[in-house]
């Protein structure tokens, strides 16, 4: 096949992987009110899980501190633009649709990239679409049930002077819930980053065990970026799995690594026997 060949057989699994996403912002659409009550301005209320299992651990660890039960988040959301509501609503829609849609892009990507892999290639990433989409979905729920809320408190509470009363903006506050899922969602990826990087050479053990303290400041970085909360438990909290997750991504490099070996190892094996066989039949 040639390059726009290629082209256009990718063109047809992403318009495939479009409509998949356009029926699912659809459904998204009928379930409207239940996703932007519920879910969405979930985190804003004082009632949600979060909330809830935070004050059930202060009942039972009381040397946690009362602070840690919320029971009253500040500020107020408001609407500045005409078509700030709809915008709101078709933009929640897109996300709900993506989201959900997201394994079947997976999926049709995987299908693009399958023929052009040998068959050893094939059986070593069979499992990339569903390890992929469960660590997303992980991923999507730790940042809206651990990464959300808390940055939601901190943020609607936080002030400078007392003459200053937080409103924020429907987009404003859409915008800080999308980027605090998705960004954890997409951080969740990395075993399966690693795992291609691995499978081309470019990432092998030895160097992410030497740049593990490295990488342990980069990590309490992106934790400190996406909790912007003064405390260091807070930071912790969203840094743990990210540790595990790097510890992962060690463990998956060297399974590759050690593969790449054995196979090497098998090849050399069967090339020596080949010889072999060749110089006793001379």
């Amino acid at each position: 096949m040639s390059f726009f060949d290629h082209l256009d057989v990718l063109r047809k699994h992403l318009i495939r992987a479009v409509i998949a996403i356009a029926v699912f912002t659809g459904i998204a659409f009928y379930f409207n009110e239940e996703i932007l009550d519920k879910i969405i301005f979930g985190p804003k209320k004082p009632d949600f899980w979060t909330y809830r299992m935070m004050c059930k651990l202060v009942e039972h660890f009381p040397s946690l501190g009362k602070d840690m039960c919320i029971t009253k988040i500040n500020g107020e959301i408001i609407n500045t633009e005409m078509a700030g509501q709809f915008n709101l609503q078709l933009n929640v829609c897109v996300m709900c649709g993506i989201v959900v849609g997201f394994p079947y892009l997976l999926w049709e990507i995987w299908r693009f990239i399958k023929p052009a892999l040998h068959e050893n290639e094939r059986k070593s990433a069979s499992g990339f679409v569903f390890f992929a989409s469960v660590l997303f979905i992980i991923g999507i729920f730790f940042g809206y049930f651990v990464v959300c809320p808390l940055s939601v408190n901190f943020l609607t509470g936080y002030t400078v002077s007392a003459e200053i009363k937080n409103t924020f903006t429907v987009d404003s506050y859409l915008s800080s819930v999308a980027t605090l899922t998705l960004g954890t969602g997409i951080i969740f990826e990395l075993p399966v980053i690693i795992f291609i990087l691995s499978k081309l050479g470019l990432m092998t053990p030895k160097l992410m065990r030497s740049s593990r303290r490295y990488a342990a400041v980069i990590i309490l970085i992106i934790a400190a970026i996406v909790t912007p909360t003064p405390d260091i438990m807070t930071m912790l909290i969203v840094a743990t799995p990210l540790f595990l997750l790097y510890e992962l991504s060690i463990f998956v490099s060297a399974y590759i690594e050690k593969r790449r070996k054995r196979l090497m190892l098998l090849s050399t094996l069967t090339n020596k026997n080949i010889t072999n066989r060749i110089h006793n039949s001379l």
